[in-house]
Formats: structure tokens, sequence, C-alpha cells
């Protein structure tokens, strides 16, 4: 049976006089004293049905007269003008009709939950719970296309450039890369466990050892991590790799793969992009993904601060700790309640910091009002003012901690008067490369290192000499590319070299053995002459996401996991028969309270 010829959103004035067919779904009727109007949806658009009772079979009336929303209907008609005066400029197929000759009506639907329309407006559980229905939004639809146009263009794009597209293994072995693994009880291997992969990066380290000149994929990767808007459990990650080949291939690849992308919405970007090192993104910006559509960028007063009056900075200084600051424009003004408010803000949980100082420049020429300011001469005053570059009317605030503590505070806080005060451009694109990652850092609490990206990255040939007396020194072949700072993805440049690879692992604890036990297959091709390599992953979901304007990678995935890491439209993951425990020789355990 064909169901349809046309599409219920391409119906033109070039079409009038023509009989077709179409199928969809109910999306609105309207009865206007018996003159029947049904909007037909499919996912191209909206078009007008219409019934008169005057010129329409009385069986084609009665069916018009028992359709509800959602029923899923096919359509014979003619098309015709609307009549002047009743044309919709909103819709695109608004000055058309078609008068129905036939209907089939191929399902009908039970009551909604919620007029579909109102779906946008409702808890997020609700639509998730109701995602079939969710997803029939014209709005979510086209979210949807837009996230297979991007992936199309991926592939497009690194085919042409001499990718390869080649799958990796989902039932794969359990190994040490950061996060918690899921694990895949082995019925056949009673007692052992696959792993789903937190990502590809050993076996695609192991496709270029074989020879492949470049590869991609556009994957599944799986991390049993805590949720937030920008992580979930499942997501999918465009992944390449290439051989003999330094960073500054991989980081071109990558931003013309980018320009590509970013071109199915309209944007050009400028490439190469602007590069920071990762020194001075935390100086300036006070994290690793900064944000540089606006300015707010961070003031260090730790050396003034070392032998000043004011206990609360030297203390901090004298024990290692620093003192930075922000100095805001045009908020001099601002009402003292104002000022207590942001202190409040950073004092929270979600910042951590134990206090917020502050100077506020009100009448030119002052050297500050602040109720700190007793604490410093006129000498400290003035430079204070200088380093700030502090102007009349703004105020400067600080902030004194551990390094990582102030940044952290001070980087959210410029994110957050960014967007109080209006200073951020939602329609700049700012894309950047942070580059020059120190290979590992020391854990402020336990002393251990831990390595910024993963044990797979290869170091500055001339750091070498660092990994025997000061490991934290080294820098790392390692970037990531920002974009109104959100990271959209991050890479390096690997050991292709055994013994690198060996002494990598050596610094975090993992000895020789134990690194064979783990991934021996990968030390084995690196081994046998493997070429010098390296790539990126970049998130899909999170380029959808941003790319769409959605305000959670929810949005942009069809079947998405909560906060709760389960599935509120399936209820996964659900406990299973005895049976199918016995079958995996398993047997569950009480939960510990």
């Amino acid at each position: 049976m064909i169901y349809r010829t046309h599409l219920c959103g391409t119906l033109s004035e070039a079409d009038c006089g023509q009989e077709i067919k179409i199928a969809g779904w109910v999306d609105v009727r309207r009865d206007l004293g018996g003159v029947i109007f049904i909007e037909l949806r499919d996912h191209s658009g909206k078009v007008q049905l219409v019934s008169d009772p005057l010129t329409t079979s009385p069986e084609i009336h009665q069916s018009f007269e028992s359709l509800k929303p959602e029923f899923c209907l096919s359509v014979t008609g003619l098309v015709q003008k609307r009549p002047t005066g009743t044309q919709n400029q909103d819709l695109r197929t608004g000055a058309v009709e078609i008068v129905a000759q036939s209907v089939t009506i191929l399902n009908s639907s039970a009551p909604l939950p919620l007029p579909l329309k109102q779906f946008g407006e409702a808890d997020e559980s609700f639509r998730l719970a109701n995602r079939c229905l969710d997803l029939r939004r014209p709005e979510q639809q086209k979210v949807f296309r837009l996230r297979h146009e991007i992936a199309q263009t991926v592939r497009e794009f690194l085919t042409q450039d001499g990718h390869l597209e080649i799958e990796t293994p989902y039932l794969t072995r359990s190994t040490p890369e950061g996060a918690r693994d899921y694990l895949v009880p082995s019925r056949v291997q009673a007692g052992h466990f696959f792993a789903l992969p937190q990502s590809p990066q050993l076996f695609k380290q192991m496709l270029m050892a074989s020879g492949f000149p470049r590869y991609f994929q556009i994957v599944r990767c799986f991390r049993d991590e805590d949720l937030r808007a920008d992580r979930q459990p499942e997501f999918t990650q465009i992944d390449i790799e290439q051989s003999f080949c330094g960073a500054e291939e991989v980081m071109s690849t990558t931003e013309t793969l980018l320009q590509r992308v970013f071109a199915l919405v309209g944007r050009e970007l400028k490439t190469p992009f602007p590069r920071l090192s990762y020194q001075q993104a935390i100086s300036r910006y006070g994290c690793d993904k900064p944000d540089t559509r606006f300015g707010l960028e961070l003031c260090d007063f730790t050396e003034l601060m070392d032998s000043c009056r004011f206990e609360a900075f030297s203390k901090v200084v004298s024990e290692g700790g620093v003192v930075k600051g922000i100095c805001v424009p045009s908020f001099a003004e601002k009402s003292r309640k104002e000022f207590d408010e942001l202190r409040d803000l950073v004092c929270t949980p979600e910042y951590g910091a134990k206090g917020l100082a502050w100077i506020s420049y009100k009448e030119q020429e002052n050297l500050g009002v602040s109720p700190i300011a007793k604490f410093f001469t006129k000498e400290e005053l003035a430079l204070i003012k200088e380093i700030a570059s502090a102007e009349t009317g703004s105020a400067l605030f600080f902030v004194a901690d551990k390094p990582n503590r102030v940044n952290h505070v001070l980087s959210k806080l410029r994110l957050h008067l960014g967007n109080q005060l209006g200073l951020i451009d939602p329609h700049k694109d700012s894309l950047l490369w942070v580059t020059d990652w120190p290979l590992v850092e020391k854990n402020e609490e336990s002393g251990e290192l831990t390595f910024l990206h993963h044990p797979f990255t290869a170091i500055k040939d001339s750091d070498r000499a660092l990994l025997d007396s000061k490991p934290e020194q080294a820098t790392a072949l390692a970037y990531d590319v920002v974009y109104n700072g959100v990271e959209l993805g991050g890479g390096s440049i690997r050991n292709h070299r055994l013994a690198d690879q060996l002494k990598a692992l050596e610094l975090i604890g993992v000895s020789e053995a134990e690194a064979r036990e783990k991934f021996g297959f990968l030390l084995d091709a690196l081994s046998f002459g493997a070429p010098p390599h390296g790539g990126i992953a970049l998130g899909l979901d999170r380029l959808v996401m941003l790319l769409a304007g959605a305000s959670s990678l929810r949005e942009v995935i069809a079947f998405p996991k909560v906060q709760s890491s389960t599935c509120p439209l399936t209820q996964a993951p659900a406990s299973v028969h005895e049976d199918q425990l016995a079958e995996l020789s398993i047997r569950l355990r009480p939960a510990s309270n």
C-alpha cells in the first residue's frame, strides 16, 4: 500500500490542481460551524485539510468528526489555493489546503497525558517518561535532524581526509582509565567480566601500531559516574587518531572539521583558533576551559600581600596560598545588599570560599572604599588599584586560599558575573586551544600524582629529564579545544615507544608487571615498531547541545538517563530473575546500609 505521494510540509501553490496522498498525525482539529479543518503533521511540517459538509461526502465528513489529536492518517485529496484572506503566513504550506477525497485511519491514539504543545513546559521527568510523544514535537525533530547532519558531515569530511572508519569492541577488558567501568558478567567464563569501554583509547592506538594511517569512529562510550547536565553514563564521541603526526596536524584536522560542522547552523569559524597555554588559562581565567567572550580576567595580588598587615591575606600567602581577584566595571554603585549576596554565593558549598573581600572605587582619584582598606598603606592601596587596572565605578573582589580553591571560586564567580551583568554576547563564537598541559599534578590531600589527561600521553622531548626529579614540571603534548567555556574535546600525542609508556605508568605507581596484567596487549603493540601517533576525541552530544541551544545533554540524546542513572522510559536498570543470575554464576548479597 502506498501511504503517501507527498510530504505534508512540502506542498505549495505549484501543486494546486493535483490529486495527492499524504500521511501523518492529527496536530490540530477545528470545527467551524460544520466545516472541519485538520492540520496534518509529519516530519517535514504541517498542511491543512478541509471537509465541508456541503461538498464532501458524508462518509469522509463523518471520519473528520471522529478524529482526535495524534490519530495517524493517510489522506487522498485535491490541492487547492486557500480562499483570499485565509492564508496562514506562519505556515510554510499556508497558501494551500487539501480537499479530502478519502481518509484512512491508520491508527487511533489513546487520550494524551498532556497536549503535545504543552510538553515543552512540562517537567523533564514527565517528558522522558513519555519520550515517544515528546520526540514527536517539531522542536525535538529539528534537534535530531541537526544531530544526524553533524554526524554525516563528520563522516564525509574525515573520509575525504583519509581516515578509515573502524569499529572497536564494546565488550573488552577493565583497564584503569580514570572512571568506574560498567561490568558485564560472562556466562561462558564464569566468574569473569567484560567491561564496557570508557573510550576506544587503547584500541585506536593499536590500530595505528597496525599500520592504518588514519582512523575515526563515532562511538559509544560508557562511564559509571555521577551525572550532571553535561554528563551521561553512555555518550557518543567523535574519535580520531592519526599516525606519523604531531600535535599541529591533529589540531589542524580538528579545526577544519569544526568549520564544516558549524557551517551547518550558519556560523563561520576563522582558523587557526587562538591558543592559550594551560598556565595562561589558569592564571587569567582560573580554569582550563575559559570563556573568552568577555573580560573580567583574574588579577594576582599574592606577592603584594605577602608582607601586608591584613593577616587574612598574609597568613594564607605564608602557608603557600595565593590572593587573587576580579575587577568588575560599573559595580561600585551597587547596593551593600548586592555585595553581601556575592559574598554569600561564593561561601556556598558549590564555590567553597571562606570569604570574599572587596574594594569599591566610587569616586575619581580615590584609592578605594572597603572594610579592609584600613589594613593597607596608601602606597599598597595605590598598587592594588594599579594591578587591577581599576577605574572609577568599578569594584574589586578578593579571594585568598590554596591556589586550586582560589582559581575554582574566581572562575565560577567570573562566569556568574558575566551572565548577571550581561557581559556575554550569546551570538559570539569563541573557540580556542588550551595547550602545554602539565603531564601530572599532585593531589593536595594525598600527595599522589595523577595524569591531567591520561597515562598514554607523551611529553615534550625537552622535558624528559624532569620525569625522575620534577615530574610535575614536565609538559605534556596534550591539547583541549574549548568553545564558549565548554570543553568540546581533548587529545594528545601518545607514547609510541614501550620504554616511555612504562615510565609514564611508573609515575603513578603502576609497575611493569601490573601494566602487563592490565593492558599487556597495548604494550606488545608498542614493542613492535609502533609509529608516532596522536589524536583527539570530541563530544558529539555536547557539540549538538551547544549548536542546538539546548540546556542539557538529555535534550539531544533520544533516550537519555537522568541524574540517578536510570531511564524513566524503560525503568532501567531493573532486577533480573534468579535463573539469569544462576546462569552467570552470580549470587546477590544484601545491600549494606
